[in-house]
């Protein structure tokens, strides 16, 4: 499967991709640079080589800035609003990077404004870099609101006030301040140091059998269904993973390897890399 987009650039390591954008001069989210999203979202949801997708930027103080309001102005305003009964290209675009069976990873190094903050919130995770990472959802201060999930996708991230603020207030909100909300996973003091823990995480991510990556994330969103209900589907997501070949080769291989033994219990974290690793 080939990836050609004028404003992504693709690079594949293993079973991880980076798509770095790079729409000149701040990464505005343009037409092209929509649909090369689009299509490129659509494109790596169905490749089973791809466990771990990240988001990064090419340019140093923007991720992507916002929606191209140029476009905006030119959305059709001649008759009175309908209510359609599906999602947009946008919504079931964030949708894609939220429910694909992969993990989806943001670099936020610089701002996130409007559409390019709620493409990014509808991401798994998000990291950020303190003192530059900036998000802003200014579309209250423009007359509409946000419309690309932000409204639906920021109370349940950082809770209802917190959106209400984000979104009316329609200020910067910094890195520490997104940390704090639960927004961005971690922030780092360096671009160096923020890059190493992304990558690791991902090529760690990257190692693991693709059905459990998968039906765990599926899992994790039924969260949103009620207690009883999502409870229901995590047991059933469990017996189906238990039933994959990934399932019972890691287990088998972290026993043989020092699972519940003293040694292996007081260092998990580095015997789940090992047994993921190994042939």
């Amino acid at each position: 499967m080939d990836y050609e987009f004028d404003t992504l650039q693709i690079d594949i390591a293993g079973s991880v991709l980076t798509a770095t954008i790079n729409n000149p001069p701040v990464n505005v989210m343009t037409t092209p640079l929509y649909m090369d999203l689009v299509n490129f979202t659509s494109q790596v949801e169905q490749d089973d080589r791809i466990k771990v997708v990240v988001f990064d930027s090419a340019d140093p103080d923007f991720f992507i800035a916002h929606f191209d309001v140029e476009a905006i102005l030119q959305f059709p305003v001649d008759s009175p609003a309908e209510k359609s009964m599906e999602m947009s290209d946008f919504h079931l675009m964030c949708e894609r990077v939220r429910t694909m069976p992969k993990a989806t990873i943001v670099k936020m190094a610089g701002r996130a404004g409007g559409g390019g903050n709620e493409f990014a919130s509808s991401c798994d995770m998000r990291f950020g870099l303190r003192g530059k990472t900036m998000i802003n959802q200014m579309e209250v201060a423009l007359g509409i609101l946000p419309g690309g999930t932000g409204t639906q996708r920021l109370p349940r991230l950082v809770g209802r006030g917190r959106a209400m603020e984000i979104c009316l207030g329609s200020d910067d909100i910094d890195a520490e301040t997104a940390e704090a909300w639960g927004y961005l996973n971690r922030i780092f003091d360096t671009r160096e140091d923020l890059d190493r823990f992304v990558d690791d995480l991902a090529q760690r991510i990257s190692v693991w059998p693709a059905k459990a990556i998968a039906l765990c994330k599926t899992s994790i969103n039924n969260a949103e269904m009620p207690w009883e209900a999502g409870l229901l589907e995590e047991a059933y997501l469990f017996q189906q993973t238990l039933r994959t070949d990934g399932a019972q080769q890691n287990m088998r291989k972290a026993m043989a390897m020092g699972l519940q033994t003293r040694d292996g219990e007081l260092r998990m974290g580095e015997l789940c890399r090992e047994f993921g690793e190994a042939d």
